[in-house]
């Protein structure tokens, strides 16, 4: 059975006095714990303080990016054994921000993500498509294309350290949600896409989450579809009380 997620990407939130204060408040209003894996994504900063800080919790800490580089020259840039080094194994990679701001290509992505797998590492690969795409009805070229081009390559026992969100851009942090059935639309073609590339079992075992506005309000619906293993949180990460609810939706 493929594993229930819920992951909180803080985004470039939070300071560590402030990091300290929600996660004390996620310990306790996760003290029960949901039927999900709950992960949750600080800034660099604060990934050492928030991994010593979750010990003993059922609550893991990824990075929300690293570079495809073992070391050198890149100034400002974080190496998956420096992340290794400080016991964080999970990193977030191509989300619409890093592509979008950053310029990340997806043969760019298909290095960094070959650099985590090599180091063990767990991988939440994020891809989706614009508004214009979908205007277009161009959505499900687009994210065939993005799996594609950085995943496709991938030998069958790497898929067990992946885990897909995908993020429907025109839904983040625009109040605009896609409903039930348009997530369960693509989430079913994404596996299809998967079975047809690899194999069948491959497709059903991995876990696909949906980004795109996910709030207590629409949570439980969303995480009803039978393709949708759960949500890669951002705005509603940052209330403890609101992550807490989305958490335990399923």
């Amino acid at each position: 059975m493929r594993a229930k997620i819920v992951a909180g990407n803080w985004k470039m939130n939070k300071n560590l006095a402030e990091t300290g204060v929600l996660l004390s408040e996620l310990k306790t209003k996760l003290k029960e714990s949901p039927d999900a894996k709950i992960i949750v994504a600080p800034t660099f900063t604060n990934l050492y303080y928030a991994f010593e800080e979750l010990k003993g919790f059922d609550i893991d800490v990824a990075a929300q990016n690293m570079h495809q580089a073992e070391n050198g020259a890149f100034t400002g840039e974080i190496s998956a054994s420096m992340l290794k080094s400080i016991g964080v194994e999970t990193v977030i990679l191509g989300h619409s921000e890093r592509r979008a701001y950053f310029g990340e290509t997806d043969e760019l992505l298909e290095e960094k993500v070959k650099t985590a797998l090599k180091h063990d590492m767990n991988v939440i690969f994020c891809f989706g498509e614009e508004l214009e795409d979908r205007k277009s009805d161009n959505h499900f070229n687009v994210v065939e294309s993005q799996l594609k081009n950085a995943l496709f390559k991938l030998d069958n026992e790497a898929w067990k350290n992946i885990v897909l969100a995908y993020e429907p851009v025109w839904a983040i942090g625009t109040g605009e949600t896609a409903s039930p059935e348009q997530a369960q639309e693509m989430h079913a073609f994404i596996r299809k896409t998967i079975a047809d590339a690899f194999d069948t079992k491959i497709a059903e075992d991995v876990s696909i989450l949906y980004g795109g506005s996910v709030k207590p309000a629409n949570a439980k619906e969303i995480f009803a579809k039978p393709d949708v293993d759960g949500g890669l949180i951002g705005g509603a990460a940052l209330d403890p009380e609101s992550f807490a609810a989305i958490a335990s939706s399923f």
